[in-house]
C-alpha cells in the first residue's frame, strides 16, 4: 500500500513511486538514423537538471513497423506537469523541422504501484 506526502508517493517501506510517461514515436524506416541522432541531442541539451525527472531513455524497435518509445519518469505526475509548462518543454520541441523528427506520437501517462530490484 502506498502512502503519500505531499505529491510524491511512497510505499510503505518508504520507496518512492514514479510517474512514468510513455511515448510511442512512429518513424520511417528511412529517416530512422536522422531522428535516433536529432532525439538524443535533444534529450543531452533539453532535460539535465529537470526537477523531478529521474530518467529518460529512448528504445530503438526491434522489428520493423513497431514504434520508437521514449520514456520519462517522473518523481510525481506534478513534476511532469511542471515540466509541461518550462522552458525545457519548449526547447525540447521545438524544432520540428530537423531531420526525423516530423513524426506521429501517441503519449501514455502511468503511476507506478510497485516495482521489484533483482
Amino acid at each position: 500500500m502506498a502512502s503519500g506526502t505531499g505529491s510524491r508517493r511512497f510505499t510503505e517501506k518508504g520507496s518512492l513511486l514514479m510517474h512514468m510517461i510513455m511515448n510511442r514515436i512512429d518513424v520511417p524506416a528511412e529517416d530512422a538514423q536522422a531522428f535516433e541522432a536529432t532525439f538524443m541531442e535533444s534529450m543531452r541539451a533539453t532535460l539535465a537538471g529537470v526537477p523531478g525527472l529521474r530518467r529518460s531513455s529512448l528504445l530503438r524497435p526491434t522489428e520493423e513497423g513497431q514504434p520508437y518509445v521514449s520514456t520519462m519518469e517522473f518523481d510525481s505526475r506534478a513534476d511532469f506537469v511542471a515540466w509541461l509548462r518550462s522552458d525545457s518543454f519548449k526547447a525540447a520541441h521545438s524544432d520540428r523541422e530537423a531531420p526525423g523528427m516530423d513524426t506521429s506520437s501517441a503519449i501514455e501517462q502511468y503511476e507506478e504501484i510497485g516495482a521489484i530490484a533483482g
